[in-house]
């Protein structure tokens, strides 16, 4: 019969009969941390898969891939960026709800995916709240309002009076029903009595590209998605969503400067990962992001890019989430958006 465990016992263990103990489960020991430790010694142990929930040439996908780059080079595995689109991001972020929360599987998250998809579909099979593990707050990025060059509006007032003067005349694009573009324009519109047509599409890129081609007139999306067209001036910027000018487009106005005081609704992007991550591994993944946040080369294509890097903790992260839940919640409702 083997003897009962005691602390006495325990003193005569060498480090290597622990080990072989706690990885057998004979002491339970796993509950006091050592199975954690062992596994965080490993990490990463393979490729991570970087989920991106919406099609390439969007700023998530820019913003994802840059942070994979960085995390590739620090740890040495590869972090592979993979684009699962569709319905407003929600089908990608389900996969990390669902996946191991080892850290190998994390999310690109988006202001779009945590927190207005979850009031645009009741019957989401993951809960923005508790099926992830907030990690990293990455960047904040302005939405800008662009339109073809042959719209005839000079500045975000004459836009507005334009519209007004042509109900149901102006078509805008986004990403795709229920995104960050759409939500954003809407939510410009019902803020300034505006009546415009909205025209969905798979992705920012084809919704960009078509705002190009002359197909729609207006589209109301982060500036990384456009910054190639205004430069080329393909298209022109009238207002954008911050609360203060955006320092790669120093000459364009906030739309709360420009027409419609306290108006606010930039992008955020972050990293998160699947519910019930261990705390040590999330501050280890967060430490690393922060530090890729720092370097000179993200720094340099991130600003190009027209976003704000923003390191901060978890909880800071989460705490946005949460915030922005209320608020994008509390619009949805106020304004019977549906999808």
């Amino acid at each position: 019969m083997t003897a009962p465990f005691s602390p006495l016992s325990a003193a005569s263990l060498d480090r290597r009969q622990w080990v072989q103990l706690a990885l057998a489960g004979g002491l339970g020991y796993t509950s006091l941390g050592l199975g954690t430790a062992l596994a965080q010694a490993k990490y990463p142990s393979k490729a991570i898969r970087m989920i991106i929930p919406f099609t390439p040439g969007g700023s998530a996908d820019i913003l994802g891939r840059a942070i994979g780059h960085e995390l590739t080079t620090a740890w040495g595995q590869s972090v592979i960026p993979e684009n699962i689109a569709g319905a407003g991001g929600s089908i990608g972020a389900d996969r990390v709800a669902k996946a191991a929360g080892d850290g190998h599987t994390l999310l690109m998250g988006h202001v779009g995916t945590l927190a207005i998809t979850p009031g645009l579909y009741p019957k989401l099979p993951y809960d923005p709240i508790k099926s992830f593990t907030p990690i990293a707050w990455v960047a904040r990025v302005p939405n800008v309002l662009v339109v073809h060059p042959s719209l005839p509006v000079k500045d975000l007032a004459s836009f507005i009076a334009y519209a007004k003067a042509h109900p149901g005349k102006i078509n805008y694009s986004s990403g795709g029903n229920g995104s960050a573009a759409h939500m954003t324009m809407a939510y410009l519109a019902q803020q300034t009595g505006l009546d415009m047509q909205h025209v969905p599409y798979k992705g920012t890129a084809p919704a960009v590209n078509d705002l190009v081609a002359g197909q729609v007139q207006a589209l109301f999306t982060g500036i990384p998605a456009v910054l190639a067209q205004l430069r080329a001036g393909q298209i022109k910027a009238l207002a954008v969503s911050s609360p203060q000018r955006a320092a790669i487009l120093p000459d364009v106005p906030t739309v709360a400067e420009a027409a419609v005081p306290g108006f606010e609704a930039d992008q955020w992007y972050g990293v998160v990962g699947p519910a019930r991550m261990p705390p040590d591994l999330v501050a280890r993944i967060n430490a690393q992001i922060n530090e890729s946040l720092k370097s000179p080369a993200i720094l340099e294509r991130l600003q190009g890019e027209g976003a704000q890097p923003m390191p901060s903790s978890p909880e800071v992260f989460g705490q946005l989430i949460a915030k922005d839940l209320a608020r994008w919640g509390k619009v949805i409702k106020d304004n019977h958006m549906t999808i």
